[in-house]
């Protein structure tokens, strides 16, 4: 068995000690059962040995200028430090891509070279003939085969004050409709899910839309998943909003919409990534791989989009439909929250919604069980009348993050010019 990250090769190694630095929760995980001597360069040994010693007094690892303080103040030979210090520097430009592979086989090797000590001890007691230890050797066995697993459910009441006290301490991305950002406190925060709730035809896809494009114009990496939509559609539906044209009336004005999208474009840092999948034939799962493969090629998620989760399967053929469906988005919760990103999502009504003037959770077509997972439900209901004159009625039926229980009485909505208004309305 290999005894070093050697066979690994230096630009794997520089991405682990990255990752150990920038990755609170990975070094969390790998820092106990991580040993200096796991690296073949003797450089990286001295920062791993500065981390741990760091670590270990202040149950955090070091940032890279606290690590560049540390260098210079425990490092006494000049030459030493500047090779160091430039170690540093290539360990924090280290590529990003293929992370998750770096994390995850960093891990594994840590895990298997504990597992190997374990066996060793066991196998000394075991040639000893000391068979009354059966439960020591059980013990050294189950310990070994646990180190890396984090229980993130679990905190001390007092730990981490500062972060519990600040004034926002979920930093939440708005949707873009001011007076529903208002009962949300400012939005969804990254590791929660809200739900749009409404009947065929009412413009689901027009608030998801509106919902990624309001995270994008501020700054925000966002993933929009769609199904059923052709990609320049949604391009489009993008287009509008920037421009104020509508969809069918873009092509009338070219030269002033590319102007505005190529302006857009120059300014942006972050992505607006659209992503077409085939419905019904796409897991939770699967989606979560499509999502780290984007992480791991550079761009770091803080918004997904799916539309919508109807179109999503379960893990395995269920022989009950409505606990698959409560599955399903129980999946989508603990992806977000695994992965740190704020989720929005949408479900069909059921029939008897169709002709509502409010839409209720009750409505939800399918299994109850998926309002149960949502932070937040928002439903959507149109009348034959409110149709034609481009209005709406929306409710906040379930709010884990503020009052619930409002509904916002003719609101505008504008399914072409992707508007939507609730601040005209006066919640009743």
């Amino acid at each position: 068995m290999n005894k070093n990250f050697d066979y690994l090769g230096n630009t794997f190694q520089l991405q682990l000690i990255n990752q150990i630095i920038e990755d609170k929760t990975f070094s969390s995980s790998i820092m106990d059962v991580l040993e200096s001597s796991y690296f073949d360069n003797k450089y990286f040994k001295i920062i791993i040995q500065l981390i741990k010693e760091y670590y270990s007094k202040y149950e955090s690892t070091p940032s890279f200028d606290t690590l560049e303080q540390l260098i210079k103040s425990e490092i006494s030979q000049e030459l030493v430090a500047k090779i160091v210090l430039d170690t540093l520097k290539q360990i924090k430009t280290a590529p990003f891509e293929g992370v998750s592979f770096v994390q995850e086989k960093g891990l594994k090797f840590c895990k298997q070279q504990e597992l190997q000590k374990a066996m060793e001890k066991a196998q000394k007691i075991i040639n000893e003939g000391d068979f009354e230890s059966y439960d020591k050797v059980e013990g050294l066995v189950r310990d070994a085969l646990q180190v890396g697993i984090l229980d993130k459910g679990q905190s001390d009441v007092f730990s981490e004050l500062d972060e519990v006290l600040v004034e926002d301490y979920r930093h939440p991305i708005p949707m873009g409709i001011t007076g529903i950002d208002k009962l949300l406190k400012g939005g969804l925060a990254k590791g929660e899910i809200g739900v749009i709730l409404a009947p065929t035809g009412v413009g689901k896809t027009t608030v998801l839309t509106k919902i990624a494009n309001t995270a994008f114009n501020m700054g925000y990496n966002v993933l929009q998943i769609f199904f059923e939509d052709n990609p320049k559609i949604v391009q489009r539906k993008h287009f509008t909003i920037w421009t104020g044209i509508e969809p069918d009336n873009l092509a009338f004005h070219k030269d002033s919409v590319m102007s505005k999208v190529r302006e857009i474009q120059d300014t942006m840092s972050n992505k607006l990534i659209l992503k077409k999948l085939a419905s019904d034939t796409m897991t939770m799962n699967q989606i979560k791989n499509q999502v780290r493969k984007i992480i791991a090629d550079g761009t770091k998620i803080d918004m997904i989009v799916l539309d919508y989760i109807d179109c999503v399967l379960p893990e395995q053929s269920a022989k009950d439909e409505w606990k698959a469906e409560g599955s399903i988005m129980r999946a989508f919760e603990a992806m977000c929250h695994e992965l740190d990103i704020a989720g929005w999502t949408a479900t069909q009504g059921n029939r008897s919604s169709i002709s509502s003037e409010v839409v209720t959770t009750d409505q939800m077509g399918g299994s109850i069980k998926k309002a149960q997972v949502g932070h937040v439900i928002i439903t959507v209901a149109k009348t034959l009348q409110q149709k034609e004159m481009n209005l709406a009625t929306i409710a906040i039926t379930k709010s884990r993050l503020g009052k619930d229980g409002v509904v916002f009485e003719n609101c505008k909505f504008n399914n072409e010019l992707l508007e939507i208004d609730t601040e005209s309305s006066v919640p009743s």
